[in-house]
């Protein structure tokens, strides 16, 4: 596989797990006290993250407190089970 090809098949891997995302909010703090401060809910009652592009890093939580977010894989290999979650194995695929 050339290189075009091997980065096209890594762009789509992502594109699909991306997918599976059904924006609960949960990995985000959506359901705790303070939970991300770019967490947006949205009147269809999903969630959306405000700077997704760039969220990588050090960012701020609702209270001020910092964290670092990190992409979800490196979340659910930790060990999190999110209930209805589909990265997680759970909920609708």
């Amino acid at each position: 596989m050339d290189d075009l090809a091997y980065f096209k098949k890594l762009e789509y891997q992502n594109e699909a797990y991306e997918a599976l995302c059904n924006r609960c909010g949960v990995c985000c703090g959506a359901t705790t006290s303070d939970p991300c401060a770019n967490l947006t809910k949205r009147a269809d009652g999903t969630y959306a993250c405000g700077i997704y592009g760039t969220r990588h890093g050090i960012q701020t939580s609702a209270s001020g407190g910092m964290f670092v977010c990190v992409n979800i894989r490196e979340v659910i290999s930790s060990g999190a089970d999110y209930p209805d979650c589909p990265y997680c194995g759970n909920g609708p695929r």
